[in-house]
């Protein structure tokens, strides 16, 4: 009785496994519903911000539509922050991440990475006048910085100790706080500060302590080798057709670095 009570449980768990849907396809089902996902910035220019016509404009807005565009489907955009934008993709709210995203080795246990689409450089900036050319020259100084961004990451390991980072939860309360002169200095990215010197060149910020080179790629969830594949075979042929460099030199005003 045992033995055949054994074999009729393993006939109904066979079964079971037979009829249990396959392991989901990101790319099919992105071609089958018609639409792309993307997590995008909305307060982050030039890669994303909303525009005096009130819809979203910028270089990760360009990668979208180009993405979207060669899969032969509609857009849909969901604006995120530093925060929420990988909680977004690990949680299925959207397909992709494109949204000024630095790789590191604590994201790349949790999501996968495109090749780079555009460059990006983290820095400490301040006044031209400001004397700060290293480190050890933020001693005593107040940074202003977006909580959970790659520069609050880079910051945090090399700052000195009395160094203060005052941290913000979003990259527009981050500008205003050094605008306003509420912090001697604003850790943040290149093109951010070429932005913000179009704004208020009275608080034209300079290139004082470079953190780090991170170039910017798409996200994508784990154990989707087919969407990765797909969007970087993309994002080759936009590199070597100039779409890439178009994007750049529009939305960056530089050219694509020759190794990106």
């Amino acid at each position: 009785m045992t033995r055949r009570l054994a074999l009729l449980a393993g006939l109904l768990a066979s079964l079971l496994l037979s009829q249990a849907p396959a392991h989901a396809d990101g790319l099919a089902d992105i071609v089958s519903r018609g639409t792309l996902k993307v997590a995008v910035p909305q307060d982050f220019p030039p890669f994303g911000s909303i525009g005096p016509d009130m819809q979203p404009r910028g270089l990760d807005i360009d990668t979208a539509r180009l993405i979207a565009d060669q899969l032969q489907v509609k857009l849909q955009l969901t604006p995120v922050n530093s925060t929420n934008r990988i909680p977004f993709l690990t949680t299925g709210k959207v397909d992709l991440v494109i949204s000024s995203l630095g790789k590191n080795p604590e994201r790349e246990q949790v999501i996968d990475f495109s090749r780079a689409y555009a460059p990006f450089y983290l820095a400490v900036f301040g006044p031209p006048e400001a004397p700060i050319a290293a480190l050890d020259d933020l001693k005593g100084k107040t940074i202003s910085v977006t909580r959970g961004a790659i520069e609050d990451i880079e910051l945090s390991k090399v700052a000195p100790a009395d160094a203060t980072i005052k941290r913000f939860e979003d990259n527009n309360s981050t500008i205003a706080a050094y605008l306003a002169g509420q912090v001697d200095l604003i850790a943040s990215g290149n093109v951010v500060m070429v932005a913000i010197a179009q704004k208020n060149p009275k608080r034209l910020p300079a290139l004082k302590v470079k953190l780090k080179d991170s170039p910017v790629y798409v996200g994508v969830n784990k154990n989707e080798p087919q969407l990765l594949a797909k969007v970087n075979e993309i994002l080759e042929q936009a590199k070597a057709d100039g779409r890439l460099e178009k994007n750049s030199q529009t939305w960056l005003k530089q050219p694509l670095p020759a190794d990106l």
